[in-house]
């Protein structure tokens, strides 16, 4: 089914919800709209300073900012804070409209903010967009299902001399399998999912007591400092993460590798300390 581009058109998309409704894919919208709840302006300056700190830039005036995967919306409005003109795109509707709802909130009748339903994985979409002096992409083209195909069709929409910023699952061999399993688990259904938050969950919370208790910590303090981390809440978090499939990783040189061969220099590397999370990426495209 061909996905609206444009925003004044619904922005329902069929074969995502099929997709949900197969198990294939997790319903990221449902969580952003439950997260808008939460949103404030504490959390909106947390993301804007994060983004500003990962890319050395608080002034992001005149440049033009691509977000895949918009999600929320709050790293757009956070680009947007940095002064940038923003396009945001997501395959998921929900998604698209909670990034028009974080606009409306926040930044009302904005004509530099575009928000698009639109797909990562569409060549011609993609190229429809044009290129862009930041293309941003937080913990999305590992969802996709085809995440090498994301990344180049990403870095295409970088401008000779822009930047990139991709944050993506580190590969951890066996246990990323099972995490795939697991997640795989979660989407099947309304059993699954209750299985797996109702084990997963509470192992969570008490492993993170235990340790907080052994250190002498205050176990409320994590969570409430949660907020600091790109604005985001630790329990949508818990959720995106069991949810999170498709499910795709790298190890840092396999990403330094493959743009390397594209012509992209490495600016900015935060590793997730060997951890199942993120590896945050800052690339330059070489203006030749």
């Amino acid at each position: 089914m061909p996905i609206a581009t444009d925003e004044n058109m619904p922005i329902s998309n069929s074969a995502h919800t099929d997709e949900v409704a197969r198990g294939e894919r997790f319903a990221f919208g449902e969580n952003w709209t439950a997260f808008l709840r939460v949103v404030d302006e504490a959390r909106v300056v947390a993301a804007t300073e994060s983004l500003a700190r990962m890319l050395g830039d608080a002034n992001l005036s005149g440049l033009r900012f691509l977000d895949i995967g918009s999600g929320s919306g709050l790293s757009s409005l956070a680009a947007r804070r940095l002064g940038a003109m923003v396009t945001s795109f997501d395959y998921d509707s929900q998604s698209v409209a909670c990034t028009r709802e974080m606009r409306r909130r926040f930044a009302p009748d904005d004509a530099d903010w575009r928000v698009e339903t639109g797909s990562a994985l569409d060549p011609d979409y993609m190229s429809g967009l044009g290129t862009f002096d930041l293309v941003y992409s937080w913990g999305v083209l590992h969802h996709t299902g085809e995440m090498w195909k994301g990344l180049d069709l990403a870095a295409k929409a970088v401008r000779p001399g822009g930047r990139l910023f991709v944050a993506l699952y580190n590969d951890q061999g066996a246990w990323s399998a099972r995490w795939r399993r697991i997640k795989r688990l979660y989407c099947s259904g309304v059993l699954g999912k209750a299985l797996v938050a109702g084990v997963i969950i509470p192992y969570w919370v008490l492993r993170n007591l235990a340790a907080d208790l052994v250190w002498l910590r205050n176990p409320l303090r994590q969570y409430r400092e949660y907020r600091q981390r790109r604005g985001m809440s630790v329990t949508h978090d818990w959720f995106d993460w069991l949810g999170g499939y498709p499910f795709e990783v790298a190890t840092p040189e396999a990403i330094l590798d493959f743009y390397r061969a594209r012509g992209f220099v490495l600016t900015r590397l935060k590793t997730c300390g060997g951890s199942v999370g993120c590896n945050e990426f800052v690339f330059e495209r070489q203006a030749s």
